[in-house]
């Protein structure tokens, strides 16, 4: 584990999956992720990459061959090392190599960088084409908003709200986790009121939001959460099915699960990232404690 702070705000990064385990307020304590408490989810950040979501039947096909990956890829379960740090950054890297080479059929680097700006967490991710071909991927973030942010309130308690007007669909999910083609109205305004029921039928998927900040909000109090993510095409948030869980996840993504009925190549995937060679793709996204 590392660990980065400065006078407003403490963190922790563990090297497997480079995963932002903990964002702690100094001034009271107040723990913003979720602990990654395996009876409800055994991550607290993960993340997703080269897919998210999932691929139809556990497989896909590229370079004309068939691979199998599971949800979400296989960053998150692997080991990072540290290649850098100074005092407010830490920058975590993996590349491909055997292991990888069997599921996905492309040479990479991917650093992840996390700095501290007084009350926000800023999260940098590249992903380096060392391939002598064009890559194809996807790249998103999964954390997990301690929900209530509050022990003394409950998930009832709590709101998501959006930094633009949101006249929004959802698009369902099938049974096994693929993108339906319906739409489901779910937002209207700047604000959603949190309730376990939302979440029935899987997570909240979103194609066309304009915003780029979502806050995790009270109505009892005036902590919050923001997540900062520009120029992020999908949005996901989730929290599990049974209902219960103390956290919510938003989920910006560059990628998203496969449609139901998709079962051409990973090049022709909607939302897929291509990068030529020696190119880099980079983004961020930040927490911003509200404290």
């Amino acid at each position: 584990m590392q660990t980065l702070q400065n006078a407003e705000l403490k963190i922790t990064v563990a090297e497997h999956g480079a995963e932002l385990k903990s964002i702690t307020a100094l001034s009271d304590g107040t723990e913003y992720l979720f602990d990654s408490d395996p009876i409800w989810w055994e991550y607290s950040s993960p993340v997703l990459f080269p897919i998210v979501g999932k691929v139809n039947g556990g497989k896909y096909r590229a370079e004309g061959k068939e691979f199998t990956l599971p949800q979400h890829g296989f960053a998150r379960t692997t080991d990072f090392w540290l290649v850098d740090t100074t005092a407010n950054t830490l920058t975590f890297a993996l590349e491909s190599n055997a292991a990888t080479l069997k599921v996905y059929p492309y040479k990479f680097r991917l650093e992840i960088s996390f700095e501290l700006i007084g009350n926000e967490v800023k999260v940098i991710w590249k992903v380096i084409n060392v391939d002598d071909k064009e890559i194809y991927f996807s790249i998103g973030a999964h954390p997990a908003i301690s929900c209530p942010i509050s022990y003394r309130e409950n998930f009832t308690d709590c709101y998501l709200k959006f930094n633009k007007p949101e006249k929004s669909a959802r698009i369902p999910l099938a049974e096994n986790g693929a993108l339906t083609h319906e739409r489901i109205p779910t937002l209207d305004g700047t604000e959603l009121d949190l309730n376990y029921e939302l979440f029935k039928g899987d997570a909240l998927v979103f194609d066309d939001l304009k915003s780029d900040e979502v806050s995790v909000c009270s109505r009892k109090s005036s902590k919050s959460l923001t997540v900062r993510a520009k120029n992020f095409p999908y949005w996901g948030f989730w929290t599990p099915a049974q209902g219960g869980a103390p956290f919510i996840c938003i989920e910006p993504w560059h990628g998203h699960a496969d449609y139901e009925d998709f079962d051409g190549e990973i090049k022709d995937k909607e939302g897929i990232n291509k990068l030529a060679v020696g190119e880099i793709f980079k983004t961020e996204m930040s927490f911003i404690i509200n404290n």
